[in-house]
């Protein structure tokens, strides 16, 4: 009998947790519509992230955002990481494979056998991509090259943030590309949710 009853307790805290994310998700929201022009990284009290909103598919993002050629994606998989890649338009993304091929895929291609079903777009508060047309070319650039992949040490956030950033330090995680973004564009970063 105390077995249901535990269940039952983790899933009421649970139930609760989720309920407060949300709530500061949607306070979040609520917040990025106060500035009039886009918050910069001059804007943040000592203590604020600069990345605001991390993609998420459980707690979406109200903030549906059109991608334009440069912008930078991303998606889910396995709940635990994120797969990044530059969109360069007519509904089509540059992203390296985890054999090291850099190729360009659909939108759909690009989540297919990831968890993640839904692209999310790196945007400032005022939801404006975070673009670059020139990174964009270098990615178009490079499609049909194989790199020397590896998980860790040379992956798709570090081909994104070589399009961006040519001889640039090596990044490794989805963490280190959202603050290089920021300080790149001097922009809060927010993962929006992509409508294409």
């Amino acid at each position: 009998m105390p077995l249901p009853l535990l269940w039952l307790g983790v899933a009421a805290a649970s139930a609760i947790a989720v309920k407060g994310l949300a709530d500061d998700r949607k306070a979040q929201q609520r917040q990025r519509l106060q500035y009039r022009s886009a918050k910069t990284l001059s804007d943040l009290k000592a203590h604020e992230p600069k990345i605001a909103s991390y993609p998420t598919e459980l707690l979406i993002t109200e903030q549906g955002v059109q991608p334009c050629v440069g912008a930078i994606v991303c998606c889910g998989i396995g709940g635990v990481l994120e797969h990044t890649g530059i969109w360069i338009g007519d509904n089509t993304i540059v992203e390296v494979d985890g054999n090291g091929l850099v190729k360009a895929v659909s939108a759909q291609r690009f989540t297919k056998h990831r968890s993640g079903e839904k692209i999310f777009i790196a945007c400032d508060s005022l939801a404006q991509p975070l673009a670059s047309e020139k990174a964009a070319e270098l990615a178009i650039a490079q499609i049909y090259q194989v790199r020397d992949y590896h998980l860790f040490d040379n992956n798709c956030h570090q081909f994104v943030w070589q399009c961006f950033h040519v001889d640039s330090q090596t990044i490794t995680t989805f963490k280190a590309l959202s603050n290089n973004i920021a300080h790149l564009f001097d922009r809060v970063v927010y993962w929006d949710n992509c409508d294409y």
